[in-house]
C-alpha cells in the first residue's frame, strides 16, 4: 500500500513538473491594434489625438509560472490632430510613426489574465504635418528643421492582457513618453493601445 502510495504521488509530482516546464516554454506571437495617439506638455493647447495603428511581433520569456518577460517589436503611429495657421480652424495631423520595443516585466494575477509594466525605446521612422491626412497632398518633412522630432524617445508602460488557452488574447496598455519629442521642449507622448494578438 505504501509502495503505490509513493508511485502515486511520484506519478502526480513529475506530471505537475512536465506541466509547469510545459507552461514556461518561450512563446512567440504576432499583434496589432488600434493607437490613440497624442502629446502631453505647456508648449501646445489642447491637441486631438490622432488615430493609427500598432503592429509586429512578441516573444514571452517565463520565469516562473506567474511571471515572465515580454519583449515586442512595433511598428507604431503617432502623433496627434490640432489648429494650425492659415487653416482656416481646419484640423492637421503631425505624423510621428516610430518602431518601438518594449520590454515588460508580465504578472499573471490568475489564469489567462496578466499585468504588464516596463520601458519602452521608439526609434523614429518617420514625421510630417499633413494638411489632408487622406492624400499624398498636403505633407510637410520637418526634417533639419528647429520643430525636427529626437530620434530616440524612452517611454513607459502599462497595461492588462488576457489570453484564452488557444493562444488569442485581447490587450489594453498605455504608453507615457519620458523624454521630449522635441530639443526644448516639453511636449511628451501618450498613447493608449488596444490591440489582439495569438501566442504560437
Amino acid at each position: 500500500m505504501k509502495l503505490l502510495k509513493l508511485i502515486t504521488a511520484a506519478t502526480v509530482m513529475l506530471a505537475t513538473v512536465g506541466m509547469n516546464a510545459q507552461e514556461r516554454e518561450i512563446s512567440i506571437g504576432v499583434k496589432g491594434g488600434v493607437n490613440f495617439a497624442t502629446v502631453m506638455g505647456d508648449d501646445i493647447n489642447s491637441p486631438d489625438s490622432r488615430t493609427s495603428f500598432h503592429v509586429g511581433l512578441l516573444t514571452e520569456f517565463p520565469m516562473t509560472n506567474m511571471f515572465s518577460i515580454q519583449a515586442e517589436a512595433l511598428y507604431s503611429g503617432q502623433g496627434f490632430k490640432g489648429n494650425f495657421n492659415g487653416t482656416d480652424g481646419d484640423k492637421v495631423e503631425y505624423q510621428l510613426d516610430y518602431i518601438s520595443i518594449p520590454v515588460l516585466a508580465k504578472l499573471y494575477i490568475t489564469k489567462g489574465l496578466s499585468v504588464e509594466v516596463g520601458p519602452q525605446f521608439s526609434f523614429k521612422i518617420n514625421e510630417e504635418f499633413d494638411f489632408n491626412p487622406n492624400s499624398n497632398n498636403g505633407d510637410i518633412n520637418l526634417e533639419g528643421t528647429a520643430y525636427e522630432a529626437k530620434d530616440l524617445e524612452v517611454a513607459v508602460g502599462a497595461g492588462l492582457t488576457f489570453q484564452t488557452e488557444m493562444g488569442f488574447f485581447a490587450t489594453g496598455r498605455y504608453n507615457y513618453g519620458l523624454t521630449e519629442i522635441i530639443e526644448k521642449s516639453d511636449l511628451k507622448n501618450s498613447v493608449f493601445q488596444l490591440g489582439v494578438g495569438y501566442k504560437f
